[in-house]
């Protein structure tokens, strides 16, 4: 079984690119390395009146092109090398949208499933505390990430605000409506990477109606089923899956029905009429579509033989290893990969940095439009360096985001 260092696997892409763009090695180190990086220990009071120390990160991987943005994940498996590749990504990913920001990533190390809601808040707010100096809309904009939400990001406002002495709605995005949040950003993820399934489908000829699966039933992956049917003219959800199991049921699923049972059971297990299947097995089904959707290094030279998806959207950061890629690719595979598929989510908070600049906010009509054009440029630009480097679609995207990194870090001087 593969083990991969995540940021590893993000420098290998970095340099992959590189190599295809003729950089001078100045320029590959400047990208192959985070430009800011923080650490620190949080001191956090517990309900029952004792302190816990939780260790905490912050990393500001490169602000050639604009002000750093990326998420804030509380995880108990959390590193630094997770952070920095993830950071990283972000850079590219904001990139390939042509947006005018950076990369960043933060993280907790924490179990934000054994806290009360008190403790979250209080441990929100020491986050914040500790980064405040390092951020702001000119300098670095979080999000929520892996157990983070719009909640989080309200307190974490209200803690930055408190500290400023000012009203800086701006600061973090994916805040609730009423404090300066977007129409159109739950979905935003989702419905980015269903928009980039359309075009991949009209790309190769592809049947959106046929099955489809999901593995990791998480907001994105919820999401992607509700919008997959609804953008696409039909499709038959065969298989879901989440941390606690896997089902399928060949004559397809009701979404609404199950994001329902999910809501209500906290599982997709114990769906009605549908048979439990490991997980394994789900990557490896024979559908037109395949949504990865949960956490890092799900296809590995191990499985990428078996998988039968004409078409798979990363919805999920890094769900496929360097020698997946190139088998997937070997194979006919379509991969849509995450900094191009999951970059929906960014390109709304963005929208709304724009909004909360002007206190003007949109209808949720034009954020989708928006939203929809972004992506499919960003989509026929990622398949144009495909074509003209002869490469797959991850290292043609890298190869998009790292030219724009790159060109922008020489235009300030920086190589």
């Amino acid at each position: 079984m593969e083990s991969y260092n995540s940021f590893q696997v993000a420098q290998h892409q970095v340099r992959e690119a590189a190599r295809l763009l003729h950089l001078d090695q100045a320029t590959i180190e400047l990208l192959s390395w985070p430009q800011r990086e923080f650490r620190c220990t949080l001191q956090v009071r517990m309900d029952d009146g004792r302190i816990d120390n939780y260790h905490a990160y912050r990393i500001q991987y490169n602000y050639a092109r604009g002000p750093a943005k990326g998420g804030i994940r509380f995880h108990p498996d959390e590193t630094v090398d997770t952070i920095r590749a993830l950071a990283s990504w972000m850079t590219w990913k904001t990139a390939v949208l042509d947006l005018p920001l950076g990369g960043a990533k933060g993280g907790v190390c924490c179990d934000p499933k054994s806290m009360s809601l008190r403790e979250l808040e209080n441990l929100s707010r020491a986050y914040i505390r500790a980064i405040a100096p390092m951020i702001g809309v000119d300098r670095d904009v979080p999000a929520p990430d892996v157990y983070t939400n719009p909640q989080t990001m309200a307190w974490m406002m209200d803690e930055y605000e408190t500290i400023v002495q000012r009203h800086h709605p701006g600061v973090l995005t994916d805040k609730p409506q009423q404090i300066g949040g977007t129409e159109g950003r739950r979905d935003a993820t989702a419905r980015g990477g269903v928009i980039t399934v359309r075009e991949a489908c009209m790309l190769l000829g592809a049947d959106p109606t046929k099955g489809f699966a999901i593995q990791g039933f998480g907001n994105a992956g919820q999401r992607a089923a509700l919008l997959h049917r609804e953008m696409l003219g039909g499709g038959k959800l065969v298989a879901v899956s989440d941390s606690r199991g896997a089902i399928f049921r060949a004559e397809g699923m009701d979404p609404e029905e199950l994001v329902m049972h999910k809501l209500k059971t906290g599982s997709v297990l114990g769906f009605p009429g549908v048979k439990v299947i490991p997980h394994e097995a789900l990557l490896e089904l024979d559908v037109e579509v395949l949504y990865p959707a949960a956490l890092e290094n799900a296809i590995t030279a191990d499985n990428a033989p078996n998988i039968k998806a004409r078409i798979i959207c990363e919805l999920a950061n890094g769900p496929t290893t360097p020698e997946a890629d190139i088998i997937l690719n070997r194979k006919g595979i379509h991969v849509i990969p995450d900094i191009l598929a999951s970059a929906g989510g960014v390109t709304v908070s963005y929208f709304e940095m724009v909004q909360d600049n002007y206190s003007w906010f949109w209808e949720e009509e034009l954020v989708h439009a928006r939203l929809d054009s972004k992506l499919t440029r960003a989509y026929r630009a990622v398949q144009e360096a495909v074509r003209e480097k002869k490469v797959h679609p991850r290292l043609g995207a890298m190869v998009v985001g790292v030219a724009r990194v790159a060109e922008a870090a020489k235009l300030r001087g920086w190589v």
